[in-house]
């Protein structure tokens, strides 16, 4: 990988963290309380996945997807996996230099 190539997360990985954050729904109102401890973790993941400006406000998205009550449902995780993903499929751009 170049240094102008970005790194994409594994997709699997982006699923897994979306069904845990899911995974609050299982539990009528006990889960929105198990999503205040989840919400900075799931920042946190964010994160170190993806790193850089995204990984910083992607991981505050997170973060207040997970606190905010029924806000569960958004694939935080994988709607940036694709964003990651399809930027890193863009042909790189050659640029010249005119005298």
């Amino acid at each position: 990988m170049t240094a102008t190539q970005k790194h994409v997360p594994s997709l699997a990985i982006c699923i897994l963290m979306d069904v845990i954050g899911y995974s609050s729904f299982a539990l009528p109102f006990l889960g929105e309380f198990l999503d205040v401890a989840w919400a900075p973790i799931s920042g946190f993941i964010f994160y170190k996945m993806f790193g850089g400006k995204m990984g910083f406000f992607g991981g505050g998205i997170s973060f207040l997807e997970e606190i905010l009550p029924f806000t569960d449902f958004i694939p935080t995780f994988t709607i940036a996996w694709a964003m990651k993903y399809f930027e890193a499929k863009k042909p790189l751009e050659v640029k010249t230099l005119r005298a």
